[in-house]
């Protein structure tokens, strides 16, 4: 622990729990579970609070040790006779390293499923959260104040077994183009799908950025940041609400919605004609595909909204260091059947919070989350110290690019996980604070980039009751889709047609099958 003076604010709370077996405890139990036990009074206790780990920490920090995790050992932790221990998790496996932490019974005491609302239905059901409803009223007050009725979509038949995170904006990916390439060959910007594959051909032939050949017209990783975007702009205009509840699953991806076997072919066309990342099926990270992208290679890309102009990892920052002249724009190509640039949503409500039914932290985890949404704690945690790392342009906070500033603020969002951006009445104010902290040269950029992931959206249609389906079966089926993803976009064209449907038919008795079976019955029934 670093021995400095700090004046932040702050909070944290994460990992992505899949708590099915963590306890086989009743939420009834959890009153005395839940607070300090009589022997623990007078002695300091530790929280234990899960944090992604996202590999991103610059020198002399980690995920678990840097300057906001002292501050909140000094401001929370220490008036309150609690050590704070943060538990890494590894961002891009998460959900696996939390399944092992549960099932060894070493789970932190917050915890977080993702922002699908029947992850924490699944685990309530199981016996596996402590109920939260007598601790959010004693030690809760500030949560209550700021969450609302957001509170409500934590319920399971009444019960307070999660706390939802509130999401400022719901817009999920962005799509980025190398304009100056575009602006040397003269030509206009993709306003179709049809052009995008003409604007690739072109990049490919000409080679704008002279890379000697090594030109990669459109960059990719096995990631939904990349894939998703794409394949949701091909799915059909005019579904119905059976189709898209029926035919959707807590995946994400739209597999069995009509479209998406043509999204995956116009994939598999531009494999085979050299014009997405040759070892895209490698990248499960995106480690190889900023690379490329930072190193002048790639023409056009799809990244999570926000990412590609953020200091951290500096996908931006980094290319025009070394193009100079490289002007990387936020871009809305992809249309479906119908013109339009249909792209998935997130729901208002971010991670669900959740405490497992084992953990004797239950009062000290409610008053840290409580402690986090004060406004001042916040505010300071998201934005740092006015004049040292921020200024006030129109009320809104500006971000110092210094290099402290960006070092010290790398995680502050994980640490904040009760809410996803800070809410200043309006879109376009939520936007001009996003795009207020990064560098001014790509702050219209972000504004763009906003405002384009929220057109022609669509969300995940899911129930508010388990799909038990779904619970036993995700696991498999996400490395299913993986499969059919790698294996049908590599194909030979002339096989395509049978390997998709091979992969498919795969898939579909491999718990596919089950899920569309028991979403059928759930739609039925909640249509009655």
């Amino acid at each position: 622990m670093r021995k400095r003076a700090l004046s932040y604010a702050l909070l944290a709370t994460l990992a992505i729990g899949l708590l099915g077996g963590c306890s086989s405890g009743s939420g009834n139990e959890t009153s005395a579970a839940a607070g300090a036990a009589p022997a623990d009074a007078g002695k300091q206790v530790t929280l234990k609070v899960g944090i992604f780990d996202r590999g991103n920490a610059p020198a002399g920090y980690t995920a678990t040790d840097n300057y906001w995790t002292d501050y909140v050992q000094q401001n929370f932790g220490d008036p309150n006779n609690i050590k704070v221990e943060f538990v890494p998790i590894p961002r891009n496996d998460a959900t696996d390293k939390v399944n092992v932490m549960m099932t060894s019974g070493d789970a932190p005491d917050i915890v977080f499923a993702s922002t699908n609302v029947l992850t924490p239905y699944g685990y309530a059901k199981d016996g596996g959260l402590l109920e939260l409803d007598s601790l959010i009223d004693q030690y809760g007050s500030n949560l209550k104040q700021y969450l609302g009725d957001a509170l409500e979509v934590g319920k399971v038949d009444g019960v307070q077994y999660s706390i939802p995170g509130r999401r400022v904006n719901t817009g999920k990916y962005e799509n980025l183009i190398r304009k100056d390439w575009l602006d040397k060959l003269g030509l206009p910007m993709p306003q179709t799908t049809d052009q995008v594959y003409e604007t690739l051909k072109a990049f490919k032939e000409k080679d704008p950025g002279q890379t000697g050949g090594k030109v990669i017209p459109l960059g990719l990783s096995l990631t939904p940041a990349s894939i998703e975007p794409i394949v949701w702009s091909f799915i059909q205009d005019g579904l119905t609400d059976e189709q898209r509840y029926t035919l959707s699953e807590n995946l994400g991806y739209p597999l069995l919605l009509p479209g998406h076997k043509d999204a995956v072919k116009f994939l598999n066309k531009l494999y085979n004609e050299g014009l997405i990342s040759p070892d895209f099926a490698l990248d499960k990270d995106e480690k190889q595909v900023f690379q490329d992208v930072m190193n002048g290679k790639v023409g056009m890309f799809s990244d999570n909204l926000g990412n590609a102009y953020a200091d951290n990892p500096g996908i931006a920052k980094v290319l025009t260091q070394n193009v100079p002249n490289a002007n990387l724009v936020p871009v809305d190509p992809y249309t479906n059947n119908a013109g339009k640039h249909l792209k998935p949503e997130y729901d208002p409500t971010g991670f669900f919070l959740m405490i497992p039914a084992s953990s004797k932290r239950g009062v000290e985890a409610i008053k840290y989350l409580d402690w986090m949404a004060q406004p001042d704690v916040l505010f300071t945690l998201m934005n740092g110290i006015e004049g040292e790392d921020y200024t006030l342009v129109d009320g809104l906070p500006q971000r110092n690019q210094s290099v402290e500033t960006n070092k010290r603020m790398f995680n502050s969002n994980d640490i904040v996980m009760i809410t996803q951006g800070e809410d200043f009445g309006s879109n376009e104010k939520n936007w001009a604070a996003a795009a207020a902290a990064v560098p001014e040269q790509f702050r219209q950029n972000v504004i763009d980039a906003y405002r384009m992931s929220l057109t022609d959206t669509i969300r995940y249609a899911n129930f508010t009751t388990p799909i038990e389906a779904e619970n036993k079966f995700m696991p498999t089926l996400r490395d299913k889709y993986d499969e059919l993803i790698v294996k049908s976009v590599m194909a030979k064209p002339a096989d395509f047609n049978k390997v998709y449907d091979g992969l498919l038919k795969d898939y579909m008795a491999s718990g596919g099958d089950a899920i569309l079976k028991e979403r059928t019955e759930a739609f039925k029934a909640m249509a009655q």
